[in-house]
């Protein structure tokens, strides 16, 4: 009788202990009311600024396959027969090949050129520690590109050089420039030091070390400020409405010409919009982790 009532008492105890196990166990599973809220709350916030990002280019996209017509009924916001008539339009009539070229070399030229330059310079400010010049470059990239269209076009139109390549370039390069070699100094403040160094001290010239260990280890910076310096020369508007001639038109400056005095074609001006958006997003989406990463490279040093 004793070991039975022993065995009893244990079996209570066992399922006394179980029992009180489980609310616990459910208590430490079920999340605070507060995380569960805060949770909702940030993927709430993130539909919707996704949602305002996207909307603009979704119904620029869908007003590009309307008529006129269309676009003004709001009753077909969504449900309209499209038509490709924009884009033979924007493609063939209005030869927009040569404005894609026109914009592609300019930015193209002013990004290869700002690299060329501003490599080195940055790599000389940020090893020398040059802070006077980087201020210099500094207030160069804040200053508004507005105030100098004046001086810029009457310093070129002087030099007869109004309308070419060279001015559009040279003018892009003004901007691009200073952000190169803002950007670069960082990525070069990120690296060590000592790799440098140890080069040398295996017989390397200092340029040598620059150009055989430096420069490899920075291709990501190079990329993040060449991809940001062109997509800055092909959205670039400004500059080209006053430098730029009949034969140097940039893109953002040929969908200028669907807005008149009397009406403005939207179904074009739609459909042009489209054709510069879509490389740049090309772009933009296949070199994400280039731009992230030189981005981000000075973040972590000391």
């Amino acid at each position: 009788m004793t070991v039975l009532s022993e065995n009893t008492e244990n079996a209570e105890n066992t399922e006394s202990r179980t029992a009180a196990a489980v609310p616990q166990q459910a208590r430490r599973r079920r999340k605070p009311l507060g995380t569960r809220a805060y949770k909702v709350f940030r993927v709430a916030a993130l539909v919707a600024v996704v949602l305002f990002l996207i909307a603009p280019l979704f119904w620029m996209l869908l007003a590009s396959l309307k008529t006129n017509v269309d676009i003004y009924d709001t009753g077909k916001s969504f449900l309209f027969t499209p038509t490709f008539e924009n884009y033979a339009n924007v493609l063939q009539r209005n030869n927009y090949f040569v404005f894609i070229f026109n914009s592609f070399w300019v930015a193209f030229v002013s990004t290869a050129l700002s690299l060329v330059l501003g490599v080195p310079a940055a790599y000389a400010m940020s090893r020398f520690t040059m802070h006077r010049s980087a201020l210099v470059v500094l207030m160069a990239r804040v200053i508004p590109g507005v105030s100098l269209l004046v001086p810029w076009y009457y310093v070129f139109s002087n030099l007869k050089m109004v309308g070419g390549f060279e001015v559009l370039i040279l003018s892009h390069m003004f901007v691009a420039l200073p952000l190169i070699v803002y950007i670069m100094m960082s990525y070069f403040d990120s690296l060590p030091l000592e790799l440098e160094e140890s080069a040398q001290v295996d017989g390397l010239t200092p340029i040598g070390a620059f150009r055989r260990i430096t420069l490899p280890l920075s291709v990501a910076g190079m990329a993040t400020a060449g991809i940001l310096s062109f997509i800055f020369s092909w959205n670039n508007f400004m500059f080209a409405l006053v430098l730029s001639g009949s034969k140097t038109k940039t893109l953002p400056v040929a969908i200028f010409d669907f807005v008149s005095y009397a009406s403005i074609d939207w179904g074009g001006l739609m459909a042009a919009a489209t054709v510069v958006t879509i490389p740049i997003m090309i772009i933009a989406l296949f070199t994400q982790k280039y731009i992230v990463s030189g981005m981000t490279a000075g973040a972590t040093k000391g």
